[in-house]
């Protein structure tokens, strides 16, 4: 007997009604069918797009649906689940399920009069996966009927997968998504895969359809290690949600395995479910479900087996009439509280602190997912209405799904930690490195308080009283001290990170009770044996570097971050009241600088003068990590007088705080140009790398660094590869010089790699996946649009070209368009979520208004004002 649920008694009669006694109703919006080219018919929440995928750019997408510090389930281009990355750990190519390549899957049913059909709610399976050992052996699911096509469309967090099946009367889209808001952490924080499916009927004739989700309870195995036990199905309804909850008897709850899970549903529908399926055996199990649901789009229940990881299996179904439009929604959830991460105790999640169990997530959660999916396409409709290029748009906005994946996470004390990126089973590289996040400034203009955080550790905990900073954290956080071992571009970087994030809050309680480790941060440049020994404003010491290895002697790259950390320093101690420290920076501000022009710059670029030291004694033991050279006194792994694709990463975060040039602007420029000629390759056919490939054949791409020159017999170990968390930090310095063509073309050919065919369009890896470096795609946005905002003076300001733009300082978002109206410019100013507070507003070399008292700019009210030009 088939098992009927209904969410309440009106939904059941409902669909009696709708089935024995009435016409169809129609229920959804009455459209005009999909057409071929992948475009669909409005509908009453039509979601943005700003990148469609063909059938041939489809096979590598893995769109990450998860918030921050959750784990993520990844919606396939071909609408499969993969990845399932949910017990934290990464687990790429995990795909849990029972024998003979079965996954999580989901299944459509259509009737129309006598002609029934079955389907796996998926595209076909490449061709090139169709020979394997046992046939079709490495694509989940692949004896199922599938759609003879799919395309994606995709505006991060948004991802839509359109199936299509000439012989089908309806077409069928995709939707998934998880909440997404900037400013607010907590709402972009849920454990949560929302799939909605849209159906719509293109026959002249009435249509049952039912939707089908079937997954294996596999808590306790995470695709690395862990095994299930004694785990357990419950059929759940309650408060407008059915659904199933699944949880372990036998899992330790001590584990990173053990948690819960759910799979639930609201839709307004007949609403069947097995908690159990027949015992695998050979392929029994799948035809047993396979023969049931077929029958008529419903399940009947099937009794336990005692099996420690059970199967189940929702369905939903629905009458359409002709033309008619129908969504049914699913949503996945999920709660292990256990994390180990790095450290050596065990450490609690905090998106479980906020959640009793994964049913809990699901009944929290779908009463505002309306409210939180139009926030989410708020913010991602007025990012995508700027007049941003598309390719800066999708650089950044896709990008931003690292926070989301198994890269970073949250701690039950609310702190937030990141790896540097992961391989497919594991995190690659401890320790939120500092090296590789002082590129990336997403996390900070779009959340703002996860950004402080970062800077409460490195800072508060991980400077010792020495000023040593730890460029890598230990857990739990009593051991962080105990590294010791400091970088020169992360700990300068995070002197400047410092400065931002006390401009975007304002919050000068931060600055003071942080102050004292930060000038400790600095004055450790100049310890005996350190970068900076002889106080000059250049750094001269072992310089341990995002390279992962010691420079020695003066260059570019740790260089320019010094002067910017200088800058910084000297803005922070002015309005501190430290006048003569203040002083102190920038006296080595101006002396450093004009010595790197004199001695660096070779007339093209700047290069690194390699002087290692007289005795290995004359090295502080802390500047050394011992990735690089074996003998010190004649080190291996230095820059040499190459020209190195990111030289000018410290200028670029100094255009990005307002801080002025660190160096003379027609060298910057020149250099700039002078990285184009040399590093770039419009192919890269001919191009030898000795390391790590991450572009190659007829890819366009700037290396890590050329030398025109002269070259040392063993550079830096990364020299001849390509990695795109340098590569924009080389674009968007073109970009703030006025370059804006060639820092696009660069872009251009970052995203040309991650084009779904060739590679996830969501996961652009350097040293795993999902690195965090390649947020500095990020920095293209206020590098185009001018956009600065310091909270301390109450300010805002942008280039005074006319426009729409997009601008968010970590705690407010919103939009302002600028009109040239001849004798001055109109301005629209409007925040999207909390008032903001302006004391001026400045249109970058044109002129500015000064709005006394204050003026308050309230969320949903446009306010115009002008801005007279400047004489």
């Amino acid at each position: 007997m088939k098992t009927l649920h209904r969410t309440s008694l009106n939904y059941f009669i409902d669909f009696l009604l709708l089935l024995v006694l009435l016409p169809a109703t129609v229920q959804g919006t009455e459209t005009e069918p999909y057409t071929s080219s992948g475009e669909h018919p409005g509908s009453p929440q039509e979601w943005p797009v700003l990148k469609h995928y063909d059938a041939d750019h489809v096979d590598r997408i893995a769109l990450p649906l998860g918030g921050i510090g959750t784990g993520t389930v990844s919606l396939g281009g071909r609408g499969n689940l993969r990845d399932w990355e949910i017990m934290n750990r990464p687990a790429k190519g995990y795909n849990p399920g029972p024998r003979f390549d079965l996954a999580p899957f989901f299944v459509l049913f259509t009737e129309t009069g006598d002609k029934k059909d079955t389907r796996l709610l998926e595209g076909p399976v490449p061709l090139y996966e169709y020979e394997g050992s046992r046939g079709v052996d490495r694509v989940t699911n692949h004896g199922m009927p599938r759609f003879e096509k799919s395309t994606f469309d995709a505006a991060y967090p948004f991802g839509q997968v359109n199936l299509f099946h000439d012989e089908l009367p309806v077409k069928v889209r995709i939707k998934g998504f998880n909440p997404l808001v900037p400013a607010d952490a907590d709402k972009s924080s849920i454990p949560l895969a929302a799939l909605t499916f849209e159906i719509v009927n293109t026959s002249g004739r009435e249509v049952d359809a039912s939707v089908c989700f079937s997954m294996q309870n596999f808590i306790g195995e995470d695709g690395f290690a862990g095994t299930s036990l004694r785990n357990r199905n419950e059929f759940r309804e309650e408060d407008g949600l059915t659904g199933i909850f699944m949880r372990s008897e036998g899992v330790d709850f001590g584990s990173e395995q053990w948690g819960t899970m759910a799979v639930t549903t609201s839709s307004r529908a007949l609403v069947t479910s097995r908690t159990s399926w027949r015992k695998a055996d050979w392929g029994a199990h799948l035809l047993d479900f396979w023969d049931d649901f077929s029958a008529d789009g419903t399940l009947e229940e099937r009794a336990p087996t005692g099996e420690d990881k059970p199967m189940a299996s929702l369905a939903a179904k629905v009458r359409l009439a002709p033309g008619e439009r129908k969504e049914i929604d699913f949503f996945i959830t999920w709660h292990f509280p256990n994390r180990k991460a790095w450290s050596y105790t065990l450490l609690k999640n905090w998106y479980t602190t906020q959640y009793r169990d994964a049913w809990d997530v699901a009944l929290k959660t779908l009463p505002e997912l309306e409210t939180l999916e139009r926030e989410t396409a708020r913010f991602v409709n007025a990012f995508l209405a700027s007049g941003l290029p598309k390719v800066v748009k999708e650089a950044a906005l896709f990008n931003i799904s690292t926070l989301r994946t198994q890269t970073c996470f949250r701690t039950s004390d609310g702190y937030f930690f990141s790896w540097e990126g992961y391989h497919d089973n594991a995190g690659s590289s401890w320790g939120s490195c500092t090296h590789v996040y002082n590129y990336e400034h997403a996390t900070g203009f779009l959340f703002g308080e996860l950004a402080r955080l970062k800077r409460e550790i490195e800072f508060g905990m991980a400077t010792d009283s020495g000023g040593l900073m730890s460029f890598r954290v230990r857990l739990p956080l009593d051991s962080i001290p105990n590294f010791k071992r400091a970088a020169a571009d992360g700990q300068m970087g995070a002197i400047m990170k410092m400065y931002r994030d006390w401009q975007l809050s304002g919050d000068d309680q931060l600055l003071w009770e942080l102050y004292p480790a930060v000038k400790r941060a600095l004055r450790f440049c100049w310890i005996e044996g350190g970068w900076d020994a002889d106080m000059d404003g250049v750094m001269e010491g072992a310089q341990h570097n995002t390279m992962d290895v010691e420079y020695f002697g003066p260059n570019p790259q740790m260089g320019f971050w010094y002067l910017g950390a200088l800058r910084a320093m000297e803005e922070m101690a002015g309005y501190r009241g430290d006048r003569e420290f203040a002083a102190l920076c920038s006296r080595l501000f101006a002396q450093g600088s004009r010595w790197m022009d004199e001695n660096l710059f070779n007339g093209e670029y700047y290069i690194h003068r390699v002087q290692p030291p007289e005795r290995v004694e004359d090295i502080h033991p802390s500047l050394v990590v011992g990735m690089g050279g074996d003998n010190l006194l004649d080190p291996e792994y230095q820059l040499g007088e190459g020209c190195l694709v990111d030289q000018l990463v410290g200028q670029y975060v100094a255009h990005l705080l307002g801080l002025g040039y660190l160096a003379d602007r027609g060298h910057i420029v020149t250099t700039l140009e002078s990285i184009l000629k040399y590093n770039h390759r419009e192919s890269l056919q001919d191009h030898f790398n000795c390391l790590r490939t991450y572009a190659l054949g007829d890819e366009a791409a700037l290396v890590m660094a050329d030398y025109p020159r002269s070259r040392p017999l063993n550079p830096f170990p990364y020299f001849t590869e390509v990695m795109t968390g340098f590569e924009y930090a080389a674009a968007v310095g073109m970009l703030y010089e006025g370059m804006e063509q060639e820092g696009l073309q660069c872009i251009q050919n970052i995203r040309d790699r991650y084009d779904g065919y060739k590679r996830n369009p969501f996961d652009e890896a350097e040293w795993g996946h999902h690195y965090g470096r390649a947020m500095a795609s990020w920095s293209a946005v206020p590098a185009l649009t001018g956009f600065r905002y310091s909270a301390v003076e109450g300010s805002m300001a942008f280039h005074p070209g006319k426009g729409n733009h997009f601008w968010s300082n970590g705690y407010r978002y919103g939009t302002v368009e600028i009109r040239d109206e001849g004798t001055f410019m109109q301005v629209t100013l409007e925040p999207l979520n909390g008032e903001l507070t302006l004391n001026r507003f400045v249109l970058n070399g044109y002129g500015h208004t000064a709005f006394d008292g204050g003026k308050v700019f309230a969320p949903g009210l446009p306010s115009v004002f002008r801005v007279e030009k400047e004489k």
